[in-house]
């Protein structure tokens, strides 16, 4: 997945577009990261003219998107301006021949126009999303996670739910280090999971004594192999069970349970990036036990096996 589409018109997010333009970018600077190539696409030589007044020439119409190995559609300011028939042909055309597609927040509305979310589960942000069910009935519309996808068409909530989503991308297709050393380049949390909800009560605090929660967080990546439970984790932070699962879900979004698989998977993958462990003691480091147990977790989060994750990212990360 080196070159990625990002398709520009008269109303899309300058944000949106940003944040694929830095996600992609070329650091030549970073040795070990893939190389990119970023085709910007428009309906035609003129200036596009984005949201808040910036313009940017695109580099090629839109029929350039149907060579990439990624299209991802930015953001638009107004769902209710239809979409140019000839991007809508053209996102058509380039998922019948397997490029997979993505969109962040309203750009959704794009994808559904075009008839790619028919019969799929997809998200926008949240304040639009009873508007895009109602007007694609056929699309199955939840407001509550950051982003869903099946592998060839994918959909994100609103602001940094796309910047999620494209990080998340990078990661399939060049690992997981890759993913993190160009959150790092950004100073930005390297992973959140999809699932995880868009509205979170209150901010994620930082670990310290005056946050048991954070503190707990901190623990538990700290010994990933031992056997955690929930009764465990609220003893930690002096909390009944029900307090401590309810203030974690407030305060991240998630379950305890279901961030510690999270948080277990992703240590699974930087070991078998990273290191040389045979998979049974990459399981055991990381709280699964034996390979038997960590692989078929891992193979629904990730897509494939660990072996063949390793094989395909072994040494591809760049810097640790």
């Amino acid at each position: 997945m080196h070159t990625v589409g990002c398709p520009i018109f008269d109303g899309v997010r300058a944000f949106d577009y940003a944040v694929i333009g830095e996600v992609w970018s070329n650091r030549l600077s970073q040795p070990g990261l893939p190389v990119f190539d970023l085709r910007v696409c428009g309906p035609d030589e003129r200036p596009v003219r984005l949201g808040g007044g910036l313009e940017r020439r695109p580099d090629t119409d839109f029929t350039g998107l149907l060579d990439c190995d990624l299209v991802v559609v930015p953001g638009i300011t107004d769902p209710d301006a239809p979409a140019d028939p000839r991007l809508l042909d053209v996102l058509r055309t380039a998922h019948a021949r397997g490029i997979p597609v993505a969109s962040l927040c309203a750009g959704a509305f794009v994808l559904a126009e075009a008839g790619l979310l028919d019969g799929r589960r997809a998200t926008t942000h949240w304040w639009l999303a009873a508007e895009l069910a109602r007007r694609h009935p056929a699309v199955t519309v939840d407001p509550e996670v950051l982003f869903t996808g099946d592998g060839q068409v994918w959909t994100s909530a609103g602001v940094a739910a796309g910047i999620d989503l494209c990080l998340h991308l990078v990661r399939s297709a060049h690992g997981q280090q890759t993913a993190a050393t160009i959150a790092r380049a950004m100073v930005t949390a390297p992973f959140r999971a999809g699932g995880q909800a868009q509205f979170i009560p209150s901010p994620v605090p930082a670990a310290g004594p005056a946050d048991p929660l954070g503190a707990v967080r901190a623990a538990v990546l700290a010994e990933l192999d031992t056997p955690w439970t929930v009764a465990r984790m609220a003893r930690l932070a002096l909390m009944s069970e029900r307090t401590f699962a309810r203030r974690f879900v407030g305060a991240t979004g998630t379950s305890p349970l279901r961030w510690l698989l999270e948080q277990r998977v992703l240590a699974a993958q930087r070991l078998l990036e990273e290191s040389d462990l045979p998979v049974d003691e990459v399981a055991t480091r990381c709280g699964f036990g034996s390979a038997v147990s960590l692989r078929p977790v891992f193979t629904r989060r990730v897509g494939v096996a660990p072996r063949e994750y390793r094989r395909a990212f072994r040494g591809r990360g760049g810097p640790h």
